[in-house]
């Protein structure tokens, strides 16, 4: 009797424990919080390996943070998918990579399929693809997009969320791919807006010519306050001429457009988003950190990118130095 009452006892003590130790770990965001379902493992280069989760109260996002959240709040970083598609998990790789910079990553669209990693891209991607029929509206909205921003407030304040104080919603950059980049030009108008940056993307030379229902023409990129970088795919990239014609345009905010030629595609399949997720979180780090070392990637005559194999740069109301 008496050793039946002792391990009671003992199992009552542990978990005791373990729920404390639960407890400890959603405050301090360890692993995913009570109301997050984490999909995929911990992964990016920078200091603190993040992770993809969703939230029963958003359904329509899919989210990226570190893993062990940083003492310091998160700016955040809206994203949109390429094809404006409903599936946050579309650039998982590099969002991850994003998101391990420190940064709280609010993705457009509920979590979908998850691409494999690839070792290396495919040799070459056809020139200027015909793009494929749209049967439908786009999935997902620059109103959908902004909207993250308030759910960021809300989760900030809320005591009880994982997520409170660990985020700085005074900070916020808004990215995109091709469809997604249009929102985010889109979305660049709103004066919470700090930094934009858009992949393989660029407003339509010819006015509807495109799939992309994103309602944005070449008048609006004057109404863009923020800096905003253009990384586009090379000559090769369907979305190269809208691009250029944007950032020829573009001459009362500082402007980059940033050439790699890997195609429409990107380096989004490659681990941890190749390249142009390297690329994208220096950006975030200098617009959103005034991080001068991450400044040097961008700012002078040799600029870290300037310099680096493959990479073409131009700049327009650029500093000079970092």
């Amino acid at each position: 009797m008496r050793k039946s009452l002792y391990r009671a006892g003992l199992l009552l003590g542990a978990m005791a424990a373990l729920a404390g130790c639960q407890t400890i770990g959603n405050r301090l965001g360890i692993g995913g919080g009570p109301n997050e379902r984490v999909h995929g493992g911990a992964a990016g280069n920078g200091a603190y390996p993040a992770i993809a989760f969703s939230r029963r109260d958003a359904p329509g996002y899919t989210f990226y943070r570190p893993q062990v959240l940083p003492a310091e709040p998160m700016p955040v970083v809206l994203w949109g998918n390429g094809g404006c598609r409903n599936n946050g998990l579309s650039a998982s790789h590099f969002l991850r990579e994003i998101a391990s910079h420190g940064f709280l990553v609010i993705a457009n669209g509920a979590p979908g399929e998850e691409r494999v990693v690839l070792a290396s891209l495919p040799a070459e991607e056809p020139r200027n693809p015909p793009p494929p029929v749209r049967a439908t509206a786009d999935e997902t909205t620059v109103a959908q997009l902004l909207a993250g921003i308030d759910w960021a407030v809300a989760a900030n304040a809320d005591d009880d969320d994982v997520l409170h104080r660990h985020v700085d919603s005074t900070l916020v950059a808004v990215m995109g791919h091709s469809c997604g980049g249009l929102q985010a030009l889109a979305a660049g108008a709103d004066p919470r807006v700090d930094a934009v940056m858009a992949f393989a993307s660029g407003v339509y030379v010819r006015a509807g010519s495109g799939l992309s229902g994103v309602q944005i023409t070449k008048e609006d990129l004057a109404r863009l306050h923020t800096p905003v970088a253009y990384v586009i795919g090379g000559p090769g990239d369907i979305a190269y001429p809208n691009a250029v014609d944007d950032f020829s345009r573009i001459a009362h905010v500082p402007a980059m457009l940033a050439n790699l030629p890997v195609g429409h595609g990107g380096t989004f399949a490659l681990a941890n988003g190749g390249d142009w997720a390297r690329v994208g979180a220096e950006w975030l780090d200098w617009q959103l950190r005034g991080d001068t070392a991450a400044a040097r990637s961008f700012v002078g005559e040799g600029c870290r990118l300037c310099t680096s194999y493959g990479w073409s740069v131009e700049r327009r109301q650029f500093p000079v130095t970092p």
